[in-house]
């Protein structure tokens, strides 16, 4: 099953996301064939990165719980909130 990762870090903390962002990379080079698709979420202007969006096969929730609490930016603190909800793909049809 798919899940959504719907992550907001919390105000003023670009350095954390800065710092911790070659370690979240490389981690999730690790899972690259089940992620569906990834990448920040971006303030008004399109300038800065104010949280993360993931579509990632999980076996179930604790699977996708597991996934979400190994990010080094969650270990780190970066977060304000982490939203995780099962999603299908309805369009584009494969």
């Amino acid at each position: 099953m798919i899940f959504m990762f719907h992550c907001k870090d919390k105000p003023g903390s670009a350095d954390v996301r800065a710092a911790n962002r070659a370690a979240h990379l490389e981690h999730l080079e690790g899972f690259k064939d089940r992620i569906v698709a990834g990448g920040p979420l971006l303030n008004d202007e399109g300038t800065g990165m104010i949280g993360s969006l993931l579509l990632v096969e999980c076996a179930d929730r604790a699977d996708a719980e597991a996934f979400a609490a190994a990010d080094p930016y969650a270990k780190a603190g970066l977060f304000e909130s982490v939203e995780i909800r099962p999603w299908r793909r309805v369009f584009p049809k494969d």
